[in-house]
């Protein structure tokens, strides 16, 4: 086998074998494919597409091309992802409340892509976090704590990490086959038993409409069950944020309030109904209510300020997380315009103000401010009246903020009468 051979297939619109997508994962993962063989892969695939077989191949394949995890251990071993949304920071309060109910989390996630945040960087927020660990440094924390949110070693899935880097300059990032296979292959070699997927549609989302969200669950479902991890999607809205903030810190900042039982709303419903979905998928009944006990009952704040410490973090964190968190040197409210309703919120134009802000990357060696940001954003339905704060912006200068305010003002948009409610989950693929 050689790659020019495997490309040609992908050309004349024939299906490589699964021993030819192993071969040319392994090809990736060792530098035996070069970075224009690995382009023309990836075009091939974007442009002819894979059955739902060959979908499964190349994402075993991807995972096979370094490290997969095996656990020994008393209860599941469970994780969730999400595609991506603005002020979803989700993962940071579902993680150890899914710890305080018996099961093991070792969450790989992933930094910000695009107008998206990441878990990593939001993490990062916290002084002296470490989301670079060693396996065995991953094995004590999730065997001690419950879970840990870290990133993927250098042996887990190198082929998607060179595959990813060059379907990012050769414009094949949108293609179903990869996009299935980059997610799986990490989340597959971190040996789960059970998943479920976040699946994100609406303004803030990468797919917009609900029918592109459906086509994205259904491949990534009936890939990773016929891999053999039990999986079940939920479809939820991201018409708006999320969470009332976007930024790192102030997404941490809002997801301890939740652990700590002083906030409510949709950050603390999602959380709940996507760890209800996984622990019944795990096998284990009454999650919602489970979960809802480990929150009120602050054993979730425990487990994460425990993951907090053992990977670095201050000791004291859970008790007074404010006085740890980076702020921002300038504060500006963004007033109303007119009185109304709240009717559209652009949830990527926010996003992408934030990297503006300094608060995201534009490109892999850019320096993220974790404090810049925006925090107390309105709700669609809201009504306000003229001169009332739609948000506040975090911003490192003056000049940045106001810059962060028109574009506030051009993503939030006032009507006269106030939207239908969609719901937060809007559908479940299984």
């Amino acid at each position: 086998m050689d790659a020019r051979g495997i490309i040609g297939e992908l050309r004349r619109g024939e299906e490589p074998a699964p021993k030819e997508l192993a071969w040319f994962a392994q090809g990736l993962a060792d530098g035996t494919v070069s970075a224009a063989q690995a382009g023309a892969f990836a075009m091939g695939v974007c442009l002819r597409g894979l059955s739902e077989a060959g979908r499964v191949a190349l994402t075993l394949a991807m995972r096979d091309s370094g490290r997969v995890l095996d656990w020994d251990m008393d209860a599941p071993v469970v994780d969730k992802h999400s595609t991506g949304g603005v002020g979803d920071c989700a993962s940071l309060v579902l993680a150890p409340a899914l710890a305080a109910c018996g099961v093991y989390v070792p969450m790989i996630s992933g930094r910000g892509l695009g107008h998206t945040g990441g878990t990593l960087d939001k993490l990062e927020a916290i002084p002296g976090y470490s989301v670079g660990v060693d396996e065995a440094l991953l094995r004590h924390v999730v065997a001690d704590v419950g879970c840990a949110i870290v990133s993927a070693s250098a042996d887990i899935a190198p082929a998607d990490k060179r595959l990813y880097a060059v379907r990012d300059v050769t414009g094949t990032v949108e293609s179903l086959d990869l996009i299935t296979a980059s997610i799986l292959s990490k989340k597959l070699a971190a040996g789960l038993q059970s998943l479920v997927l976040d699946v994100k549609t609406g303004s803030g989302a990468f797919m917009k409409t609900v029918e592109e969200s459906r086509a994205l669950a259904q491949a990534l479902v009936s890939t990773a069950n016929a891999a053999g991890c039990p999986t079940t999607a939920l479809i939820t809205d991201m018409t708006q944020p999320l969470a009332p903030a976007l930024g790192n810190a102030l997404e941490v900042d809002v997801s301890m309030a939740v652990l700590t039982g002083q906030a409510k709303g949709p950050l603390l419903d999602l959380s709940i109904a996507l760890g209800a979905e996984l622990l019944a998928t795990a096998g284990i009944a009454d999650g919602e209510a489970k979960l809802t006990k480990a929150i009120t009952s602050g054993a979730a704040a425990e487990r994460f300020g425990k993951m907090v410490y053992t990977l670095g973090g201050p000791l004291s964190f859970v008790d007074d997380w404010r006085r740890f968190l980076p702020e921002a040197t300038v504060i500006l409210e963004v007033p109303a315009l007119e009185d109304g309703y709240v009717v559209q919120i652009e949830g990527e134009a926010l996003g992408l103000a934030v990297i503006d802000l300094g608060g995201g990357r534009r490109v892999e060696t850019d320096v993220v401010d974790p404090a810049v940001g925006f925090s107390d954003v309105v709700r669609l339905g809201d009504k306000v009246v003229k001169g009332q704060p739609l948000l506040r912006v975090h911003a490192a200068r003056e000049e940045q903020a106001a810059a962060a305010a028109q574009a506030v003002l051009g993503a939030i948009r006032i009507g006269d009468k106030a939207p239908s409610n969609v719901p937060l989950v809007l559908e479940r693929i299984s």
